[in-house]
């Protein structure tokens, strides 16, 4: 079974507002990426199928960091990968585990909460909650 789970993660669909949103944080002058504890196959595989590809400015995986996130050492690849510091990376997740890593990292963190689930690390608190990631653009 794990087999068959890990590949159907290669074939997701992104969410209807997904391409249009960073769509339109890139005609504000933003960069837009993926950074995933995935490998970089699956995540090669998952951006084309999705048709996010032309969207991003860069996909990152933790790979070379050797350790996932919420590893420090693995959120440090974002502003050595991006030239971009911590401070002024907004990290966007509907995983409220790695929205807590990147607020303790230094980023300003953003849950994608679809389901309206409970905060469980309410010491690592987002910047923002938002329903979808259409949201960013308010």
């Amino acid at each position: 079974m794990r087999p068959a789970l890990l590949e159907a993660y290669r074939s997701l669909d992104a969410y209807p507002e997904v391409a249009s949103t960073l769509e339109a944080l890139r005609a504000a002058g933003l960069r837009t990426a993926i950074f995933s504890n995935g490998d970089p196959a699956m995540l090669d595989a998952a951006v084309r199928a999705s048709g996010l590809h032309p969207h991003l400015d860069a996909v990152l995986s933790v790979e070379p960091a050797g350790i996932f996130k919420t590893s420090p050492r693995a959120y440090d690849l974002v502003p050595e990968r991006l030239g971009v510091g911590a401070a002024g990376t907004v990290f966007v997740s509907s995983n409220r585990w790695d929205v807590a890593g990147a607020a303790a990292y230094g980023f300003t963190p953003v849950w994608v909460n679809r389901a309206g689930l409970p905060d469980e690390y309410p010491d690592l608190a987002p910047a923002r909650v938002i329903g979808s990631l259409d949201g960013l653009l308010d």
